[in-house]
């Protein structure tokens, strides 16, 4: 067994304590200013384990959507993003989600036929990506011939 001691002054203890309230100030600064950015993101939710959380989320953005979703299906990322869900990423990430953190992890895809998107369009769904509990991705598309698809924010204007 061994038995170590060492000797400290209050000054040294002080400044020590000191110095670690300085350092974690400085780290806090610097973490609130690098991580803001200029994009407007969704904030992410931190459960949405019912179909009532799914809902309220979506009425949280500003959607109204019918109570049951259209369809409820498995999805699983894959593990190296092709063309398709790198461009899906992309939006993804305009939103502060990142995709490629469940490479290879299955979740599932909620879709709620919307009925208030601004144009009146009754062809538009919104799409919620969820991993154990916690929205990682999403969207709101018409489901039209020649439809869109954007982020989950509600539009502007």
């Amino acid at each position: 067994m061994f038995v170590y001691t060492a000797k400290f002054s209050r000054q040294k203890i002080v400044i020590g304590l000191i110095s670690v309230v300085v350092i974690a100030a400085v780290i806090l600064i610097i973490a609130g200013v690098f991580g803001q950015s200029d994009k407007d993101t969704v904030t992410p939710v931190s459960s949405v384990r019912s179909n009532d959380d799914r809902v309220s989320y979506l009425s949280s953005l500003g959607w109204q959507v019918e109570e049951e979703p259209l369809e409820t299906v498995s999805v699983r990322i894959p593990e190296k993003l092709d063309a398709v869900f790198a461009d899906y990423n992309s939006l993804q990430q305009s939103q502060g989600n990142n995709l490629e953190k469940y490479a290879g992890k299955l979740c599932t895809r909620y879709t709620y036929k919307v009925t208030n998107y601004p144009t009146g369009d009754d062809s538009v769904v919104a799409d919620l990506i969820v991993y154990r509990g916690k929205v990682i991705a999403g969207d709101v598309q018409s489901v039209a011939i020649g439809g869109f698809m954007q982020g989950l924010e509600y539009p502007k204007g």
